[in-house]
């Protein structure tokens, strides 16, 4: 269960940090504030069960790789070869923390 929570609490990474790209209207605001809530308390609930180092990595990564697909797909960023490697990088890292733990 923690690691479901992990993930969820990592998408929602994703969230309040696409949200800070429209940050000074109320409803984007509000996005923000809720998801990075829910976000912190998810993140929390999960490092009860999961070791720190890894819990906050794959937080990180999972929150680093949506909003960088986000940005790819709504934004427009730049989808160049070693942008998409680089973003293959931090998944294999994640996903190598996974199976290590």
């Amino acid at each position: 269960m923690s690691w479901l929570v992990l993930i969820l609490s990592g998408i929602l990474e994703t969230v309040w940090a696409a949200a800070l790209k429209g940050f000074f209207k109320p409803a984007s605001v509000v996005t923000f504030a809720v998801a990075l809530v829910l976000s912190m308390s998810g993140l929390a609930y999960a490092l009860r069960e999961i070791p720190l180092g890894t819990g906050y990595a794959v937080w990180v990564g999972i929150g680093t790789i949506g909003t960088a697909l986000y940005g790819l797909v709504a934004l427009g960023d730049s989808a160049s070869a070693a942008r998409l490697t680089c973003l293959g990088l931090i998944v294999a890292g994640v996903v190598g923390l996974k199976l290590l733990h």
